[in-house]
């Protein structure tokens, strides 16, 4: 037997082919089951090939392997049906609500001397140097005042 090929029980087939077939689930889900089910090798002589169960799923060889170790790496077929939830964002927001009032604050107020209104670059650099954030992008500024309905012009 191979390290990595896949045998599945009995009953690990049926949970794998009940859980494609009912209920409303996750597509992503779905496809990884139906993937170890096509990767299954359990009483067959050959086997289907990795690019044509790609084919058949609609997903790419690298989506094929990472399922593949994801089910051999899961204690159970219930833990490897299970999406994981991310405990926090890969990165935490620059832009907090009180950084967001502080720039809203700031466009609704009188512009600097020498400038007859404020330009998304102009409020950029004038909150980095307030010290609102370290730094921060004329187009996230655009975004942060359009979801406000604030209009610079």
């Amino acid at each position: 037997m191979e390290s990595n090929a896949i045998y599945l029980s009995e009953e690990d087939r049926e949970v794998l082919t009940e859980f494609t077939k009912t209920g409303k689930r996750d597509v992503r889900l779905v496809n990884r089951a139906k993937v170890i089910l096509l990767l299954d090798r359990t009483g067959k002589k050959d086997h289907l090939r990795i690019g044509r169960i790609c084919e058949s799923v609609g997903i790419s060889r690298q989506a094929a392997n990472e399922i593949r170790a994801a089910y051999l790496s899961a204690e159970n077929v219930a833990e490897f049906l299970k999406r994981k939830k991310r405990e926090n964002p890969p990165v935490a927001p620059k832009v907090t609500g009180e950084v967001e009032a502080r720039i809203i604050a700031l466009a609704c107020g009188e512009p600097p001397k020498g400038y007859a209104r404020w330009t998304l670059r102009l409020l950029a650099s004038k909150a980095v140097e307030l010290d609102f954030v370290d730094s921060i992008s004329n187009v996230t500024v655009y975004h942060l005042l359009k979801k406000r309905s604030i209009s610079l012009i």
